[in-house]
């Protein structure tokens, strides 16, 4: 009986599993950011308004998609977000131009805003308990392993197929079998069975009012704001420091998800034996190496370690917080996943600030320095953390 249930929690994780798969495509925004740069002449701050506007919906429709969720259930609004996901996709596909990739760029935002805000309610109904955080951690280990393809697929592309931009296509179909294959799973949901009400817009804001619950959010500010910032900043990195062309340099975008996606596959393990405020203290160790060994190397090799050791510090930030802030407040699993993923908003706010201050050095060095601010923070909640003890 036992193992008939265990097959059933199986199937019903698979479809979750690709679902958390199509998430990571919004990491795309990093290297394609690179690509839309030397396509259309643009600068630094004007670049960043590519990842800046994927990750803007996530302050516009977080909290809309926790009162929706309520409404019509985790597993519809994951199944909208991939049909948003499918749109964003095809837009590249139909036109290219400024115009429409901001709009291919809005839609992945709004469709990863959707699924990040519901995906994790949805599976906290399959997986139960402790396991919860080492079961979301697997989640991004597999939204990670998107991330880290999709720098290759553009430059195989782009020299066997003579576009960076097939990269849309071969996604979007991905996208389109994570929507059957979900759309045809029955998963029991049981916050809706109860009969719960929507919440209003002042109901979850006012969590943030919970200190437990801010810090959480600033923590997730930061911990996107990096992986963003890095995300595009890498490849920027060598080619300002070792004069390296955009197809070589991307590599670094790779390598940090890579190391991201090690580093999630050994957190799924880790975490559900040890302590994670521990394990969130050393991976913030990890980042404080990185952004020391960013500012100061110049050599290949310790450039690339240095990304290295930020994809392994950033790799369980994320599940390590959201799962504690959702097991805080277990009856308001809704609203305070909404207002997690709300924080994802850091993905705008630190592109922007290291464009500016980037343009303002004329050097890589200051979009590093914002980095290194979101770092210190970090170390803060790290401490936060053990002192709630929870």
């Amino acid at each position: 009986m036992n193992l008939q249930k265990q097959e059933k929690t199986v199937l019903k994780i698979i479809p979750v599993m690709l679902a958390f798969f199509a998430m990571g495509f919004v990491d795309l925004v990093g290297i394609a950011t690179n690509y839309v740069k030397a396509d259309f002449d643009l600068s630094d701050t004007v670049a960043n308004l590519f990842p800046s506007m994927v990750f803007f919906w996530f302050l516009i429709f977080s909290v809309p998609t926790g009162m929706l969720m309520n409404r019509i259930g985790r597993r519809k609004t994951v199944l909208l977000s991939l049909a948003v996901t499918v749109a964003a996709l095809l837009i590249p596909v139909l036109n290219y131009s400024f115009v429409s990739m901001l709009l291919s760029f809005s839609l992945l935002g709004i469709g990863n805003t959707l699924m990040q805000v519901s995906i994790n309610p949805l599976l906290s109904n399959i997986i139960k308990g402790d396991k919860l955080a080492s079961s979301l951690t697997l989640g991004q280990f597999v939204k990670a392993i998107a991330s880290f393809i999709a720098p290759f697929i553009a430059a195989w592309a782009a020299a066997n197929l003579g576009d960076w931009k097939y990269l849309f296509p071969i996604f979007m179909v991905v996208a389109v079998l994570a929507t059957l294959l979900l759309g045809f799973t029955h998963i029991k949901e049981e916050d809706m069975a109860a009969g719960r009400t929507s919440s209003t817009f002042l109901q979850c804001f006012s969590l943030l009012g919970d200190k437990v619950i801010l810090l959480s959010f600033l923590g997730i500010m930061c911990h996107v704001g990096i992986d963003v910032g890095v995300n595009v900043t890498a490849p920027k990195i060598l080619m300002e420091r070792l004069d390296m062309p955009l197809a070589d340099a991307g590599f670094a975008t790779s390598l940090y998800f890579l190391f991201r996606t090690i580093g999630c596959f050994t957190g799924a393990f880790v975490l559900a034996r040890f302590s994670s405020k521990k394990f969130f203290a050393v991976s913030v160790v990890l980042m404080v190496l990185s952004m020391a060994g960013l500012l100061i190397f110049d050599s290949l090799t310790l450039i690339y370690i240095s990304i290295a050791l930020v994809g392994l510090g950033n790799s369980n930030i994320f599940p390590i917080i959201l799962s504690k802030a959702m097991l805080y407040k277990p009856e308001k699993k809704n609203e305070v996943s909404a207002l997690m993923i709300m924080g994802l908003f850091g993905g705008t706010v630190f592109p922007l600030l290291m464009g500016v201050v980037t343009d303002a050095m004329s050097s890589q060095t200051g979009a590093l320095i914002v980095l290194s601010v979101g770092v210190v923070y970090l170390i803060f909640l790290s401490f936060k953390l053990k002192e709630d003890n929870s």
